[in-house]
């Protein structure tokens, strides 16, 4: 068994072997908390959450960090638009990340530390790269000189002769206009901290630089992130931290975005789905099926009708599940493994399309033995399915999705009593061969997005398409 994946410094797919047998550290840019998040952002930590759970499975102990960067420019200067304190503007955001997080059912970090609770760490490191000729204080702001680092731009695969770094506003004393500011000297009305180079706050790079070597040393296994990360900030990040003298990420992996007509989402651009707003509409384990089943290198196109493709799949898959657990008179366990295909595709760099091809494969051969009343060889298909469902974090059956299912039982018992009745007028409508009335009866539910399924054991319903 090894697993492998797609290394981006590399540019190819390479063998995962671990800096500690056994033991795997990650290493994930979170969220910036300027905004709320959209389901653009969700993505990247559902596809890391897939990735920790499937090493996981293949039996790693593993170490997850997700930080929260709760100071920048943005968050300020939204402060002071709103008239707020900036940092109830990254406090009230960080809560809606974490809820977008919980609500897809994305495992808690090992640790999430906020960069603004790690300056003296910022600091070690600014007066180490002072120390060591690759940075410089200026104007009470602090550089990194890009041209002392003979690595850089060796992620990115750029020419430092070609570079054209975004001017920074109200930036002064730079050596060379490449050079990236590490600190930020203060300006009236931001938030600001004491170095031995004057008040200031921290700049974007340093702070995952320095959290990421206090929580996984100076060497780790995985660094991930979007791929609008590569650069500026993932090549900063690398100078910062091997400048020190840290070894640093092993391996980079990075996830595609979500596009809107082709664009990336994003706030700036006004094409954003909050992830507060889907959840009204949709539930929440179908949009952790529609994000977390294309291949995470892969771009994921929005729009409603590719959501309503998602939640029809995924609504054969818990048919089965219901219709099996009905036939086994009992909850199902998991199988102990996973069917050997399914394990090839996610150790071939997270192949989660192909899992789940897997998937509704096992799901047909389920349906194909309950349909010739094969109780065992349904119930081993359907521990199959939630073996693998499991390692998706996508079984419907698993306590995480509690509050979905059971949360909503009540209201379901409710719906299931009123449907009930109406079924029952169908099959008196059926029993007197009052043909037109059954089928009226039976569209018009399914007009209202209730899928009915006539059995041996009388009919049921499910919730279909929107």
């Amino acid at each position: 068994m090894t697993i492998r994946l797609y290394d981006t410094s590399a540019r190819q797919i390479r063998d995962f072997t671990p800096l500690t047998p056994g033991c795997v550290s990650i290493y994930l840019c979170g969220a910036t908390v300027q905004a709320a998040p959209h389901i653009g952002h969700i993505r990247s930590g559902l596809n890391f959450d897939i990735m920790r759970r499937w090493f996981a499975y293949r039996g790693y102990d593993v170490t997850f960090i997700r930080n929260v960067t709760d100071i920048d420019d943005k968050i300020i200067a939204k402060g002071a638009d709103q008239g707020r304190p900036w940092w109830s503007i990254g406090y009230e955001n960080e809560r809606a990340f974490n809820s977008g997080y919980d609500a897809l059912g994305c495992l808690p970090p090992t640790y999430e530390p906020r960069a603004t609770g790690h300056v003296p760490e910022m600091i070690e490191m600014m007066r180490g790269l002072i120390e060591r000729g690759h940075a410089y204080e200026a104007d009470g702001s602090v550089y990194f000189d890009v041209r002392s680092f003979p690595g850089y731009l060796e992620l990115s695969n750029q020419d430092i002769d070609d570079l054209r770094q975004p001017a920074e506003d109200g930036i002064t004393g730079k050596r060379d206009p490449r050079d990236f500011a590490m600190w930020k000297a203060t300006k009236p009305g931001e938030p600001d901290w004491e170095t031995p180079w004057g008040r200031g706050r921290p700049g974007w790079h340093l702070e995952c630089s320095a959290m990421a070597h206090k929580y996984l040393g100076s060497a780790f296994d995985i660094h991930g992130g979007g791929l609008d990360l590569i650069f500026p900030h993932h090549e900063n990040e690398i100078a910062q931290a091997k400048a020190f003298g840290d070894d640093f990420a092993k391996y980079w992996v990075h996830n595609a975005w979500v596009t809107m007509a082709g664009e990336k989402m994003s706030k700036s651009l006004g094409n954003s789905v909050l992830v507060s707003e889907m959840v009204k509409n949709w539930r929440p384990i179908v949009l952790r099926y529609y994000l977390g089943t294309p291949h995470y290198r892969s771009m994921i196109e929005y729009s409603e009708e590719s959501l309503r493709e998602a939640e029809s799949a995924f609504a054969r898959i818990e048919g089965f599940i219901q219709r099996a657990t009905e036939k086994a008179g009992t909850t199902v366990a998991p199988a102990d493994e996973v069917p050997p295909a399914f394990a090839e595709a996610m150790d071939d760099d997270l192949g989660v399309p192909h899992a789940l091809a897997i998937i509704h494969t096992t799901v047909r051969q389920g349906n194909s033995a309950l349909a010739a009343d094969d109780k065992d060889e349904a119930i081993a298909r359907l521990a199959e399915v939630r073996a693998m469902l499991g390692v998706l974090g996508l079984d419907p059956l698993d306590p995480q999705w509690a509050e979905e299912s059971g949360g909503g039982e009540e209201l379901h018992g409710v719906v299931d009593t009123l449907v009930r009745l109406v079924l029952q007028q169908r099959e008196s409508a059926r029993e007197r061969k009052d043909w037109a009335t059954a089928d009226a009866i039976r569209d018009q539910l399914s007009h209202s997005g209730l899928v009915i399924e006539d059995s041996p054991d009388g009919p049921r319903w499910t919730l279909g398409n929107r």
